[in-house]
């Protein structure tokens, strides 16, 4: 009998993906492959490798139980010469001379082009499959942005809330507001507390790969160790139905804070299970839109999670795919400055940017406002080069795949893009982090002084930052009071900032 190969990749672990819905067991080859080019193309921090090759091979051992042919392909088999995807599908056509193969669309341009090539490269066909693990399609996005000058989430958003019908009574949004984000923009108080997170033992699959990715892939960067996090889809969907029944109800108020030593607060931690698809996007949405409507969570705690999900996921994933691949090459403000050693190590006397880096390297993870008002502000200020941003980002968290992580860093963190969709550069001085967390007791600089050798260089870097931007950024409505201030600044003063600047930045590596 002829037979179909479906060959699934490491982020489309999903039994409802488009190239699995119709497959049978007995008439179709499911072929998954652990290659080396995917874990090295940029060096991925060993935790993501470790996530995404257990994920991998729990999500094949659940294939076969269920009586599916799985031609899996692991990374320590001895066979070199099998490093892309492209390898692995001409082996497996070569191996059982299947009749077609059916592929869902990958999520990120470089293995889409590949997929496209492969019409031509075998002589059978192949059906390249849409993603609906995704709300919105490409076309459907594009639609939406056609004759559009700029792009803004926010109405965006009010689409989708229209066209999915989350967060809805009558046609109307829940409330009589589309969004509550001026609700959930609470800073830590003293006294507060976290729930304790499920911790899942490491079984023999996901031992051996830790084995094997500690031999591998010693000199990529993080922590391998202590792994605990889900790698099946029964252990997700428990961390999803954790989150809201235990840390719902205040990740709301409590998203943008930030507390030492707390790496995870309410935050859901889930996003990297829903880009590799072991949660689906409207489940989650699903389970928090039902929690708030059983009155056990508040209405801004549900509408802040489903926002990111149908709002900011996405909108960015829309983007992407609108701008690619010019995209990756965006530099509006002309940012050159390579990247400090110590974003690797996270030895900076910066106390804020030692939290969020040092906690990227334990975890592969750190939450938004990390990402974007600690390491994303800095990068902005000190004039980072964005591609080398883009590639830091994308090697150092467990849920960056390029088609988020490229458009979070270069229109959001480095308005690199030049407004595309984010009304103003986010770029704040140390008085917005010192509100939001409880960083600044603990930093050698004082966010309280403005000038000097001990001043906290968000000061004095946030107003050159202006000064160097000024053509750029001046016909920006949104900046108007900024520079405004900045007219009104004594030449002494603006002389302190150049001064100021140009020695911590002439220092960088030792800041």
């Amino acid at each position: 009998m002829a037979k179909t190969l479906r060959l699934v990749l490491g982020d489309q672990l999903s039994r409802n993906l488009s190239s699995l819905k119709d497959a049978e067991p007995g008439r179709d080859v499911i072929v998954m492959a652990e290659l080396s080019d995917e874990a090295t193309y940029v060096r991925h921090h060993v935790k993501k490798i470790a996530f995404v090759l257990s994920a991998m091979r729990h999500f094949a051992a659940d294939l076969a139980g269920d009586g599916f042919e799985v031609d899996y392909r692991r990374l320590d088999e001895d066979d070199v010469s099998i490093t892309s995807f492209t390898d692995a599908l001409e082996a497996a056509v070569a191996r059982h001379t299947p009749e077609r193969i059916i592929v869902t669309e990958a999520a990120e341009w470089r293995v889409l082009s590949m997929q496209e090539a492969w019409k031509d490269r075998f002589d059978i066909p192949v059906e390249i499959r849409p993603d609906d693990r995704f709300i919105a399609t490409h076309a459907e996005f594009a639609r939406w942005a056609e004759d559009r000058k700029s792009l803004r989430m926010e109405f965006f958003y009010r689409r989708m809330r229209t066209r999915t019908g989350y967060l809805m009574d009558d046609g109307e949004p829940a409330g009589g507001q589309w969004n509550y984000d001026a609700e959930n923009r609470a800073p830590p108080k003293e006294g507060l507390s976290f729930p304790d997170r499920p911790d899942w033992s490491v079984d023999e699959t996901t031992r051996a790969v830790l084995d094997l990715v500690a031999s591998r892939f010693d000199d990529h960067f993080g922590d391998l160790e202590p792994f605990a996090y889900p790698v099946t889809r029964r252990q997700a969907t428990h961390y999803l139905n954790w989150f809201v029944d235990h840390a719902l109800a205040d990740f709301g108020t409590f998203q943008d804070a930030m507390v030492q030593g707390e790496a995870l607060m309410f935050h859901s931690h889930l996003s990297a299970l829903i880009n590799i698809g072991l949660l689906d996007p409207r489940e989650c949405c699903d389970r928090a839109e039902a929690a708030w409507r059983e009155g056990r969570v508040p209405l801004n705690a549900a509408e802040g999670f489903i926002r990111q999900i149908i709002g900011w996921r996405e909108f960015i994933r829309g983007v992407y795919w609108l701008h690619m691949p010019a995209y990756a090459d965006e530099n509006a403000l002309d940012a050159r400055r390579d990247l400090p050693d110590w974003f690797w190590t996270g030895e900076t006397h910066m106390n804020c940017l030692r939290q969020a880096i040092t906690e990227t390297r334990q975890n592969a993870y750190a939450h938004h406002i990390q990402r974007l008002m600690v390491i994303g502000n800095f990068a902005l200020l000190a004039g980072l080069d964005p591609k080398q941003v883009q590639e830091w980002f994308l090697i150092v968290y467990h849920d960056a795949y390029e088609w988020v992580e490229m458009p979070n860093v270069v229109g959001m963190a480095l308005y690199a893009d030049g407004g595309l969709f984010a009304s103003k550069p986010y770029a704040s001085s140390g008085a917005y982090i010192n509100r939001m967390s409880d960083y600044c007791g603990n930093c050698r600089y004082a966010v309280t002084k403005k000038n000097g050798p001990k001043a906290c260089p968000f000061n004095y870097l946030y107003w050159n930052f202006l000064i160097d931007n000024r053509e750029r950024l001046s016909g920006n409505q949104r900046m108007g009071m900024m520079f405004g201030t900045l007219d009104r600044m004594g030449d002494e003063k603006r002389r302190a900032v150049r001064e100021d600047s140009e020695r911590f930045l002439a220092a960088i590596g030792d800041a």
